[in-house]
């Protein structure tokens, strides 16, 4: 049954690529931030725990990979079933502990088997694979998360902790000696150490500092409320008063 639904909705994306003018002036580079929003709008509805949309944007998502793919075998590059059958060879090597004779004893052991047979697959380092696009401390978290499935790692959470706080005081220190980019970079520092410290407590920076996001939205969004039911916009208020209803917001 799912065979002859991705089977149709193949055949719909090829029809468009023929049938519709826009479908068909497009390429991969011109939908390519189009599949990142695809990607972000996947997050937002998992977040969100909103499985009726989740449902709708992974469908998008897909549309994606079938676009994708669908453009790249008419430039003759590679085709939808070259795609499965790439990842589908992936899974396979990747797992020899479920299709074949490698023995573990947890997920640990899988993560660093993972890796030791992407090295083995023609890498020359440990940390490629890792996508320069990728939100900055996204990509902090899988740098370390790559290096420390190898033994590059902190052995206790404690002296992540003081050298965040070792980066704070260098920052500072920076802040009136140093020059804006030395500033910057020390700046950086903290962050990359924050992201450590994260990893020891099992929360992913992204997803922390994008839910903090969204609960400063909310939280400004109720002052911004408070205030223009007074009759006033929110650049006529003050501090005072924009405090009194960030603190009312937060009982809300």
């Amino acid at each position: 049954m799912i065979e002859s639904k991705f089977g149709e909705l193949v055949d719909i994306m090829k029809k468009l690529r023929v049938e519709c003018p826009w479908d068909r002036e497009q390429t991969n580079d011109s939908i390519k931030a189009a599949t990142i929003e695809e990607a972000y709008e996947v997050v937002e509805c998992i977040d969100n725990n909103d499985f009726d949309e989740l449902k709708k944007e992974l469908g998008d998502l897909l549309l994606h990979v079938l676009f994708h793919s669908v453009i790249a075998e008419e430039l003759a590059k590679f085709t939808l079933e070259d795609v499965i059958d790439s990842i589908t060879e992936k899974l396979i090597r990747r797992h020899p502990h479920v299709f074949g004779d490698t023995k573990v004893n947890d997920s640990n052991d899988v993560k660093k088997n993972w890796e030791t047979i992407k090295m083995e697959e023609g890498r020359d380092s440990v940390l490629e694979g890792v996508p320069e696009m990728l939100p900055a401390l996204q990509r902090a978290h899988r740098l370390q998360e790559k290096a420390a499935k190898v033994g590059f790692d902190w052995e206790k959470k404690e002296d992540v902790w003081k050298k965040v706080k070792e980066e704070i005081e260098e920052m500072h220190i920076s802040e009136k000696e140093e020059t804006h980019e030395e500033l910057e970079n020390e700046i950086g520092d903290v962050f990359f150490a924050l992201v450590n410290y994260s990893r020891f407590l099992n929360v992913n920076p992204e997803n922390a500092l994008r839910l903090t996001n969204k609960k400063f939205i909310n939280r400004f969004n109720y002052v911004e409320k408070k205030i223009a039911e007074s009759g006033r916009k929110i650049t006529e208020s003050n501090l005072q008063e924009m405090d009194k209803y960030w603190e009312e917001s937060k009982n809300k």
